[in-house]
Order: C-alpha cells, then structure tokens, then sequence
C-alpha cells in the first residue's frame, strides 16, 4: 500500500535527518513510529505527506510515486489548525469543494455524527474544547476518505483522560472504512493502544532500529500484563539510543 525505499534526507544546511529507510505498510494497517526527539519521525511524516522530497528513495502509495500532497492522503496535525472564522460543519467540509453541495452536505453531517459532535455543527472552533477541536480535525481528515492517513502527535496537547476517549474514538472511526494510519508519538502507551506494529527509530540521523509486530487483541487494557510486558519491550528498544 504505501512504500517507503531506501529514504534518506539531507537539508540544505548539510545537516542528514534520515538515513536509508525502507518500510512498507499494508492496506487498513496501523503503524507508529517512535523514538526520541530530533530522530526524524516528523521529517519522515512530512516526505510522505508530499510535504517536501527524500534526498535518496522513493516514496510510493501503490505503486505510484508521491512527489506532492496527494489527494488520498490525509494530515492530522499536533494542533487541529481549524480556520476560526469558519463553522466547525464549514472546516469540515473545506475539502469538498469539487463535489455537489448535497454530497458535501451528506458527508459532512455523517462524520460529524461519527465523531460526536452533529450538536456542535454550527459552533465556532472558540466554543470549543481542546479535545472537541481535535475531533474536527479527525473529521475534517476522514471527510474525504483517503485510503493513507497521517498523524503527527495529534493528541500530545490533550489531558491524560481526553487522550484516552480520543484513542477511542479514533480506533473506533478507523474501524468503519480501516484506512492506513501511520503516526508518530512520543507517547508508547498510544503507540501500543492504536497499532498493529510499532517502528523504533534512532538518530542521528533518523534510522529504523526495530520493528515490533503487536499480538495484542483489541480492545486493549493498558493495566493487563500483557500490556505492560510490551510497554517495556517498547520502552527498552528506545533505551538502546541512550545506552541505557
């Protein structure tokens, strides 16, 4: 579904943020990459967004080379962006603008009730709260069914408990039309709640170090043993960057 060969990235300050990635991810499969800051998980997400090129490699979604931001290709950000002047109804469906204004109608509303928040259509993103916010930015991205879906720490400003309630609601989304998610976290927790592998980078530059493929059944209980016990295969595969 999407490939990654090979990536490497170099600035035009010289400076070498990624150094010979391969990855490949499957149709409907969850994948988060972790690893400590400045290791060039963001720098990736943004190559594959179509944000900016690799330096070497090719990064291609079935087959196709991505040069540029792609329209099956969806961005979910730290923060949810919105346009403060536009209705919560209105930011959600800003990307519809080529279709008919009932089809824009219809999926709007569907994915507003999908996320919770057909009562909050008409709102303006100042009425909302932080997670409320971020649930329009997860609709706004769903909106147009891409078939690649990329978040960038999309819930590292969120209170322990909102994150919590957006974990579910975002597996719970994923489930109706199961696009490919790839997300980057600091967070292992959220990386072992969402994902069915998990992808530990190292840096500098940015390498792949380990690929963790998850056996855990969902839903997960983050206090089960088993949970626990991956938390710490997790945590103990980032410790290699620090030689702890």
């Amino acid at each position: 579904m999407l490939q990654l060969e090979h990536i490497g990235k170099q600035f035009a300050n010289g400076v070498v943020a990624l150094h010979d990635i391969s990855l490949h991810l499957q149709a409907g499969e969850i994948v988060t990459l972790v690893g400590a800051s400045g290791c060039g998980k963001s720098t990736l997400l943004r190559l594959v967004a179509g944000l900016e090129p690799p330096s070497t490699g090719r990064v291609a979604l079935a087959g196709e080379p991505l040069t540029a931001p792609h329209p099956a290709v969806g961005v979910i950000f730290q923060e949810p962006r919105l346009m403060p002047w536009l209705t919560v109804r209105a930011n959600v469906a800003f990307g519809l603008a080529q279709l008919p204004a009932a089809e824009q109608m219809a999926r709007t509303d569907a994915v507003l009730a999908r996320v919770g928040l057909s009562n909050f259509a008409d709102a303006l993103p100042r009425q909302l709260s932080g997670g409320m916010a971020q649930r329009v930015a997860i609709a706004r991205a769903l909106v147009t069914r891409p078939a690649l879906l990329l978040l960038d720490e999309p819930f590292s400003a969120l209170d322990p408990f909102t994150k919590a309630s957006m974990h579910e609601h975002l597996l719970d989304i994923w489930a109706d039309t199961r696009p490919t998610l790839l997300l980057v976290t600091h967070d292992v927790e959220e990386a072992l709640v969402l994902s069915d592998r998990v992808v530990v980078l190292h840096g500098h530059p940015g390498r792949l170090s380990q690929t963790l493929t998850l056996d855990l059944p969902r839903p997960r209980r983050r206090t089960s043993p088993e949970f626990q016990a991956w938390k710490q295969r997790v945590l103990d595969a980032l410790a290699v960057e620090v030689g702890a």
